[in-house]
């Protein structure tokens, strides 16, 4: 009883002294302080974020670069440069939309319309044989492949996998198409565990987007993370920014190795409690090298968390190729670790525009919750008390992003592969490869150029110490080659498909004339757009890149 009187009144002795000494502030002062303390702490909490994401130098220039524009006259100024970026890249000052439809015609074109869509298709620049991928498929539309799934899309196109009472056929068509896909990526090996499962998607971003949230909301249930982060090297697709963005995850983008692989041990450094997600690439897009899968198995599998590879461009060239006798490196699902893969089937399955897969190691990856509401299949169901739950129109189960989706694309898909079978693939693959060695063998005996990184597959990228590989790019635009500028380092690519087997010769010969050109005659060519790239890649405020970006965008569709 002493000692909590002697408390007591060691508390009433604390009390009377506090009170003395804050007796000589006002009130107002003291009610105002710690406001004013939490206050700031929040915005050095806040500054150390932005510090810790973006790095001190890229967190100073962007505070700096704020300041500046609100200086008066500077944000004016920058954009009217701005716009006259925009009119550079479109080509000229007028708008694309000069002349555009737009409201319906009083009295319908019937069938003129055809004609119509004809002699606008022949205002489209000539791809056959001059664009780095964007056509996989050799010949033209008219004949040959291309004809062939012309017509299964003709035949299924009233059709929706939807309405799976109805559409059975196509329903068939997509549970061939996934388990046909999944056969050349390790489900019939014993490492796999025999449960791959998966769906078809519109494309290579949707497939990513899935994997992404399936990753997010799996993690949640098996380890209670609310905070989400996932950990990308830098030359990952920019659809999982996309995917950050639209999931509230938080994205950690690093470095990549001297031969431009992802850097396991960065992205080892950024695993913490919250991560859910790391990323490999087979092959990543800029430079056609493949991420080691393996290492990346062993991560997720130690740290017990998803690891997508994005097989979206190598999906159906690199089970081919290991059987052709190339050396690849592990990447399917008999690598542990693997959870889930993207896989275009409209790229070198040469398929119609507008299919992928996305593939999941087992059925509980992707299974419903208890709740009703599952990592991927969306489901309205109205006895079950949720937020998504509610709806009068009764039971509804969407296993992708869309609800309808395009039967007559599915069939298309279905039709490629079972048309072209394990011995087309093979022959195409055999086709693809060669010329691939074959651009890089002459890209490497021009001395002014050098290959970026080794090439595992069909995208043979290139730079130059010598000439502003820019320019090379704009005169080869010139010769009617469309190839892809790159960034970090500064290079061109070109992605190598059926298109280019037969025209390898013109190729090399532009580009070695181009080259010549640009050495003998540096500078920027007339409405080329090597100055734009260039500085874009050197412009510090990549915020100000990204706004010249949307706003070509919003200008141009």
């Amino acid at each position: 009883m002493m000692e909590f009187d002697e408390m007591f009144s060691s508390l009433n002795r604390f009390r009377a002294s506090a009170n003395s000494v804050l007796s000589e502030y006002e009130p107002l002062a003291l009610a105002l302080v710690p406001i004013l303390t939490l206050v700031f702490a929040r915005i050095v909490q806040s500054v150390l974020r932005v510090v810790f994401e973006k790095g001190l130098k890229s967190a100073v220039l962007e505070f700096f670069m704020d300041a500046v524009k609100l200086v008066p006259g500077v944000q004016k100024y920058i954009d009217a440069e701005k716009q006259k970026v925009v009119d550079k890249l479109q080509g000229s000052g007028k708008s694309k939309r000069d002349g555009w439809t737009t409201e319906l015609p009083k009295v319908g074109l019937g069938v003129e319309v055809i004609d119509k869509m004809k002699d606008e298709k022949q205002k489209d620049v000539e791809w056959q044989g001059k664009c780095s991928g964007t056509v996989y498929i050799a010949g033209n539309e008219q004949e040959g492949h291309f004809s062939l799934i012309n017509e299964a899309c003709s035949m299924f196109a009233h059709t929706n996998p939807l309405h799976l009472d109805v559409f059975q056929s196509v329903v068939r068509f997509e549970a061939e198409v996934v388990a046909m896909t999944a056969s050349l990526l390790g489900s019939k090996e014993k490492a796999s565990g025999g449960q791959i499962c998966g769906n078809m998607t519109s494309g290579g971003t949707e497939s990513i987007l899935l994997a992404v949230k399936t990753s997010r909301d799996y993690m949640k249930v098996k380890k209670g993370i609310t905070s989400p982060e996932m950990i990308i090297p830098v030359s990952a697709h920019s659809a999982y920014d996309k995917a950050a963005q639209y999931f509230k995850i938080k994205l950690w983008r690093v470095p990549v190795d001297q031969d431009f692989r992802a850097d396991v041990k960065a992205i080892k450094r950024h695993i913490n409690r919250n991560t859910i997600l790391i990323v490999g690439s087979a092959p990543g897009f800029p430079h056609g090298i493949i991420d080691p899968i393996e290492e990346l198995g062993e991560l997720a599998s130690m740290y017990k968390i998803c690891l997508h590879v994005d097989l979206c461009l190598g999906g159906f060239v690199l089970p081919f190729a290991r059987k052709l006798g190339y050396p690849v490196p592990p990447f399917d699902f008999s690598v542990q670790g693997v959870t889930s893969m993207s896989v275009d089937v409209h790229k070198y399955g040469l398929a119609p525009k507008g299919t992928s897969v996305v593939l999941y190691r087992d059925h509980e990856i992707r299974k419903t919750h208890v709740s009703f509401c599952s990592h991927n299949i969306f489901v309205h169901f109205p006895s079950v008390n949720n937020s998504v739950t509610e709806w009068t129109g009764g039971l509804y189960i969407s296993p992708t992003i869309a609800g309808s989706r395009p039967g007559g694309l599915i069939a298309g898909a279905w039709a490629a592969m079972m048309s072209l079978g394990l011995e087309g693939y093979l022959e195409n693959t055999r086709k693809i490869m060669e010329a691939s060695k074959r651009i890089e063998k002459g890209v490497r005996q021009i001395p002014e150029l050098f290959i970026i990184g080794r090439p595992d597959m069909t995208i043979v990228a290139f730079g130059s110490d010598v000439v502003d590989i820019f320019e090379v790019n704009d005169v080869m635009s010139s010769k009617g080659w469309h190839l892809n500028a790159l960034q970090r380092p500064n290079s061109i690519h070109i992605c190598v498909t059926l298109q280019h087997v037969a025209v390898t010769d013109d190729f090399l010969k532009d580009l070695q004339d181009s080259v010549r050109t640009v050495k003998a005659n540096p500078g920027p060519i007339n409405g080329g757009l090597a100055p734009i790239y260039g500085a874009a890649g050197k412009m510090p405020d990549r915020a100000m890149v990204q706004d010249l970006l949307v706003d070509f965008m919003d200008s141009s569709c």
